[in-house]
């Protein structure tokens, strides 16, 4: 799929909604409200100040904010400055904020605390906008935000994303909800890359930011923000939602769009949403942070879920997917790794050519030059051209000299066994070699031990669909899964839950 108009700057979209709706809420903050137009002199105002600090076009600017109608002013006033900015959790130990400012080498700070670990600049948030102060010309594909994300090693990674990433997702043609009068929750932290679908897409059509306060979002907590605020359309992953669910399904009430995803989907929640809510619409949104939120979306319907599993969709506007394996094309069917083109493409990583290099690389696709992410994901594309997403390639392990994908137990496990959720943890012995495979699953019951003619039972419905040495040897029934602080499932701590 091709762009969709020209692209534009967060700023320029953001202006284009002040002017056709100057009087509109922006952002809704408990019993507080800011208008579009508040909204735009705001923001002008923090912009001016960093201008006039010595900010300039293309450097970064980290603000470490609460979440909070304020952050999102001045967020606006960073792009506005020409710069990206990069958002940091003040409840970040130091250590993790130490080593992102590292990275992030910060022309300014934006910050409270009087102190903040850096060389750089610190500004606060509010105060006086200097006189005569001249705000740059920002492109769309100037730097916007810096994502961070631990990656394979742990250590957090910056993703250096453009204006066009963001904006190719809203507008004419763009994601379903995202429209004028939309209210939609700001619930993810301000480094993740939901932040940007949250806020900078209801602002950039013309909705509402509805600001939820607290770090831990509860099916309450939509619940009373929408009947408070008419919340229209939302997003949650796929383990929030889940939980969601399981413990409050009513919750949704009052939704028309509900994205979800991160994740593999699990089809008994979907299908008990579906049948206690067929009136709101839901999608499946995939995508990584290197291609800004999502590069395909798939509107669930009653025939996507059969064994299986949800399809992750087709490309949203101004990205195109393909799966390869090596150069080469794959077939219908056929499995490949998953990569994206387009305008939602990262610039690359802070401080790290190399790994730009080998993730972006550029490949002749169709006989057309395109620069690539890879996303080391596994997926396939049916006949109709809709993709499906088959696990990761580094989630592939060596039991016992045979190489084991665990995304195929999982799906398979889904596919026979009578439970809602699961995921296979390998188990490492005392040389750090996997040694043995254990299924944790939720089916709706206490966790607990198995008997043994439970356990047996598994292994025999597992054992009709895989080799035998990729049947769990081991099988945990578990209350709910553990999740990270951005709601995805925290398999590390799983595996200290499964192996005690």
């Amino acid at each position: 799929m091709g762009l969709t108009g020209r692209p534009r700057t967060i700023p320029e979209e953001v202006a284009r909604q002040v002017a056709a709706r100057p009087g509109a809420t922006a952002i809704v903050e408990g019993a507080d409200r800011l208008d579009y137009r508040q909204l735009a002199a705001e923001s002008d105002a923090v912009a001016a100040r960093l201008v006039a600090a010595g900010v300039r076009p293309g450097e970064r600017v980290g603000v470490l904010l609460p979440r909070s109608a304020e952050l999102i002013v001045v967020l606006l006033g960073v792009l506005k400055a020409g710069a990206a900015y990069a958002g940091l959790d003040p409840k970040w130990p130091a250590a993790r904020l130490g080593s992102v400012l590292d990275q992030l080498q910060p022309a300014a700070v934006v910050a409270r605390q009087p102190t903040v670990p850096a060389g750089a600049p610190r500004l606060p948030p509010s105060g006086p906008a200097p006189a005569g102060v001249r705000l740059p010309r920002v492109r769309p594909d100037d730097p916007a935000t810096v994502f961070f994300t631990s990656g394979t090693t742990g250590v957090p990674k910056g993703v250096l994303s453009p204006h066009a990433a963001t904006t190719r997702l809203f507008g004419d043609g763009g994601l379903a909800g995202f429209v004028p009068g939309a209210v939609v929750p700001q619930v993810a932290p301000s480094s993740w890359d939901a932040f940007s679908l949250e806020v900078w897409g209801a602002l950039c059509a013309g909705g509402t930011v509805a600001v939820f306060g607290d770090d831990h979002f509860m099916p309450f907590d939509l619940a009373e923000l929408t009947r408070q605020h008419g919340v229209t359309c939302a997003w949650l992953t796929a383990s929030l939602f889940n939980l969601f669910v399981d413990t409050q399904p009513g919750c949704f009430e009052g939704l028309r769009q509900l994205y979800i995803g991160g994740e593999r989907l699990s089809v008994p929640h979907v299908a008990r949403f579906r049948q206690r809510h067929p009136r709101i619409r839901l999608f499946n949104g995939y995508g990584p942070v290197e291609s800004c939120v999502f590069v395909s979306v798939h509107e669930i319907g009653p025939a996507d879920l059969g064994p299986g599993g949800v399809p992750v969709g087709t490309a949203v506007p101004g990205t195109e997917l393909f799966v390869l394996d090596g150069d080469r094309l794959c077939e219908p069917g056929e499995i490949g790794e998953i990569v994206a083109a387009g305008s939602g493409l990262a610039l690359g990583y802070l401080g790290d050519p190399q790994l730009t290099e080998r993730k972006f690389p550029t490949r002749v696709i169709r006989d057309r030059r395109l620069r690539v992410y890879r996303t080391g994901d596994r997926g396939c594309v049916d006949g109709r051209g809709v993709l499906h997403f088959r696990g990761r390639s580094d989630r592939q392990v060596k039991v016992r000299g045979h190489r084991i994908e665990l995304a195929e137990i999982e799906r398979a496990a889904g596919a026979a066994l009578p439970i809602e959720q699961c995921a296979v943890v390998p188990v490492p012995d005392a040389t750090g070699a996997v040694d043995r495979l254990v299924l944790a699953f939720t089916d709706g019951t206490p966790a607990g031990p198995l008997p043994a003619a439970r356990v047996a039972e598994l292994r025999q419905l597992l054992a009709a669909r895989l080799p035998d040495y990729a049947v769990p040897g081991g099988y945990c029934r578990v209350a709910s899964f553990p999740t990270t602080a951005n709601g995805k499932l925290d398999r590390e701590a799983l595996r200290r839950l499964v192996t005690g």
